[in-house]
C-alpha cells in the first residue's frame, strides 16, 4: 500500500486547468495515497512560483519551463496546445502586425509563452505588463490608451469581438506559419527533487485525472460553471464548450510527438533571437 504523502499543487483559475485537476482534488480517481494541497493563481504568478522551485506540481508557461528545466520536468499530459491558433493580439483599429512595430503592447507577463512568440513575430515593441486578472483590465488598458495593442490569453482570447476590438494577429497561427508545428502554451510540471519514481507516479495521476474529465465532460462543465469565481468573465456554457474544445482535448491527455517538436522549435528560435541563453532538453517526467 503506498505511503500517504502531501504534495503542493498550483494552477490557474482558468477553465482548462480546473478541468484537468478537479477530478484529482474531488476524489474521482485513486490518488495512490497522495494528498494534494492546492492554490490557484494567475499565469505569471504561477511562473514566479515555479522560479522559486517550492511547488511540487504546477501548471506553468512553456516559455518559463525553458529557464527551469533543471528544476522541473514537464508531463506528457496537461499541455495547452494550439493547432493553428493561440493567444491573440488585438487593438482598437486592427491592421497588419508590422504596423505595431515599436508600439506599446500589453502582455500578460514576461514569462508567458505568448510574450515569447510575439517577440519572434514582432521583434521590436515596448512591452507593458497588463495582468489578466481581472480580464477586463486588458480591455480597459486598450480603451484608455495605455497600450496600442494587447495580447489576450486563456478565455480572454474569445471575448475581444464582444468588447469591440479587432484582431491584429493570432499568435498560434503565426507560429504555425513559421514552423508548421503546433504551439504548446502551457504544461504541467513536477519538481525533479521529488525523485524519478514519485515524478512518474504524479504524472500518472495527472493523466488519470484528465482522462476522467474527458470521459465525463458534461458533468465537468457543470462543475466548472458552478466553480467559476471570475465575475468579469461572464462565462456561459457555449463559451466554456468552445474553450475546452480548444485547450482540453486529446492533445491535453497525451502530447503527441509534434507537440514536443514544437516546443523544441520554439526554444531553438527563441535562443537564436537572443530570448533564451540556451536550448534546454525537453524531457517528460513520464518518459520511458
Amino acid at each position: 500500500m503506498p505511503t500517504s504523502r502531501t504534495l503542493s499543487l498550483a494552477f490557474s483559475p482558468d477553465s482548462d486547468d480546473i478541468f484537468m485537476f478537479l477530478p484529482l482534488l474531488r476524489g474521482h480517481i485513486d490518488t495512490e495515497g497522495f494528498t494534494f494541497r492546492h492554490t490557484r493563481a494567475d499565469t505569471e504568478t504561477l511562473n514566479d512560483l515555479a522560479a522559486k522551485g517550492e511547488v511540487d506540481v504546477l501548471a506553468l508557461s512553456v516559455a518559463t519551463y525553458a529557464r527551469l528545466a533543471d528544476t522541473y520536468a514537464l508531463m506528457r499530459s496537461g499541455a495547452s496546445v494550439g493547432r493553428g491558433y493561440g493567444p491573440v493580439l488585438v487593438s482598437r483599429e486592427g491592421g497588419p502586425l508590422e504596423a505595431y512595430r515599436g508600439k506599446r503592447i500589453g502582455i500578460p507577463g514576461h514569462g508567458t509563452t505568448a510574450a515569447m512568440v510575439l517577440r519572434l513575430l514582432l521583434p521590436e515593441f515596448t512591452p507593458v505588463v497588463v495582468p489578466i486578472a481581472p480580464y477586463a483590465r486588458s480591455f480597459e488598458a486598450l480603451r484608455g490608451g495605455e497600450v496600442d495593442a494587447a495580447v489576450l490569453i486563456h478565455e480572454g482570447r474569445l471575448l475581444y469581438e464582444r468588447e469591440g476590438f479587432a484582431l491584429v494577429r493570432d499568435l498560434g497561427e503565426g507560429f504555425a506559419a513559421l514552423t508548421g508545428l503546433p504551439l504548446a502554451l502551457g504544461g504541467n510540471a513536477v519538481r525533479r527533487g521529488l525523485g524519478a519514481e514519485t515524478m512518474r507516479r504524479v504524472a500518472r495521476l495527472c493523466k488519470r485525472s484528465i482522462a476522467w474529465a474527458l470521459a465525463n465532460r458534461e458533468a465537468m462543465m457543470d462543475a466548472l460553471l458552478e466553480d467559476e469565481s471570475r465575475g468579469d468573465l461572464a462565462l456561459d456554457r457555449g463559451l466554456l464548450d468552445r474553450y475546452l474544445a480548444m485547450y482540453a482535448n486529446a492533445d491535453t491527455l497525451e502530447a503527441p510527438d509534434d507537440v514536443r517538436r514544437g516546443i523544441v522549435e520554439l526554444f531553438t528560435r527563441a535562443h537564436a533571437a537572443g530570448l533564451l541563453g540556451a536550448v534546454p532538453d525537453v524531457t517528460f517526467a513520464d518518459d520511458d
